[in-house]
């Protein structure tokens, strides 16, 4: 069973009257990385300040690694490094006197050159190390401010914004940081750039307006949308036997052969029952008729769909407005 890292229950953040955050529930699972996706005001920063200490909450239940943030606050926060969308450096100190300032401030027992040093070469900030930090590149200020959070080797990253601008080499180059810190650390993740949680993340969670209103795994994160019930399947066989098993599945609507053929295989699109998963028991079909699937995959509902649907359910956009964005070659969603 996997142990829980993050345990939110029904967290509320108010300010008077309004509503930063309203009652929220998640857990976050040892070893996750997880986005946290929503735009600008939806409660994402707020959220993630309540877990790290740095804001108190109305009502509700935050605890990190069983502990209660507010009874075990000095415990909960040593175990987490924090990335905000700024990151906190100083630009006249050198990376090396930066790194021993975290050090201390952190009251790190560690070997201090050992553990410095090899989080340095996990960054690769090591050919940089007695440089002044006013003098970096953005990619190399991103990877120290990265390094900072690593300090004291804690068990729960939360980074803010970890690409924003930087050009398409530095971000991949984070990105691919991540997925290895994701291999000895629980990670959150937000961000706007929507490919980068589909390249990043094992889950996505979509805030808006100050309430959940998406949690999912990312490759199922078109089931997230009332509606979605239509998914393209590449199979092996004669087309009319296949077709005859497809709309002999319970739950299945339609089912029809879209002509395109790769190889050996024909690509049907398959039409479900409203709220109804197909995909075990059209596995199961095929598998009995010995007829391969060889892809499964959502039609019409990548991220970027998903997120505006949802988001516009709670905000109401208007329809020239949903058409700019979701024309952006980027894909990176602002508010």
């Amino acid at each position: 069973m996997q142990t829980q890292m993050i345990h939110i229950d029904h967290l509320v953040k108010r300010y008077g009257s309004k509503y930063a955050v309203n009652d929220i529930s998640f857990t976050v699972g040892e070893g996750e990385i997880v986005g946290f996706l929503g735009p600008n005001g939806a409660g994402k920063s707020t959220t993630m300040n309540i877990i790290t200490g740095y804001l108190s909450y109305t009502s509700g239940t935050v605890e990190v690694g069983g502990l209660d943030i507010i009874d075990y606050a000095y415990e909960v926060k040593k175990m987490i490094g924090y990335l905000p969308e700024q990151p906190p450096l100083y630009n006249d100190m050198t990376v090396e006197d930066y790194l021993n300032f975290v050090y201390d401030l952190k009251k790190c027992t560690f070997n201090r050159k050992k553990h410095l040093m090899e989080i340095c070469e996990v960054v690769r900030i090591a050919d940089v190390y007695k440089r002044v930090i006013g003098h970096l590149s953005k990619g190399y200020r991103q990877r120290v401010g990265i390094a900072q959070a690593l300090v004291g080797n804690p068990k729960i990253l939360i980074l803010d914004e970890p690409t924003i601008g930087l050009d398409p080499r530095q971000i991949v180059e984070v990105r691919n940081l991540i997925r290895t810190l994701g291999l000895d650390h629980t990670i959150i993740l937000s961000t706007h750039i929507l490919s980068e949680v589909q390249a990043v993340c094992d889950r996505v969670i979509i805030i808006s307006r100050g309430k959940i209103v998406a949690d999912k795994r990312t490759e199922d994160i078109a089931t997230a949308v009332e509606g979605n019930r239509r998914i393209s399947a590449k199979i092996c066989g004669p087309q009319k036997e296949v077709l005859q098993t497809l709309r002999a599945i319970t739950g299945v609507v339609s089912a029809e052969a879209v002509g395109q053929h790769d190889a050996d295989s024909i690509t049907y699109i398959i039409e479900s029952q409203q709220g109804v998963d197909i995909r075990k028991p059209l596995f199961s079909a095929l598998a009995k008729s010995n007829y391969p699937l060889i892809g499964l995959e959502p039609v019409g509902m990548g991220l970027e769909d998903v997120f505006l649907s949802l988001v516009d359910a709670k905000e109401p956009a208007t329809k020239s407005r949903r058409k700019t964005v979701s024309r952006r070659s980027s894909t990176e969603v602002k508010e």
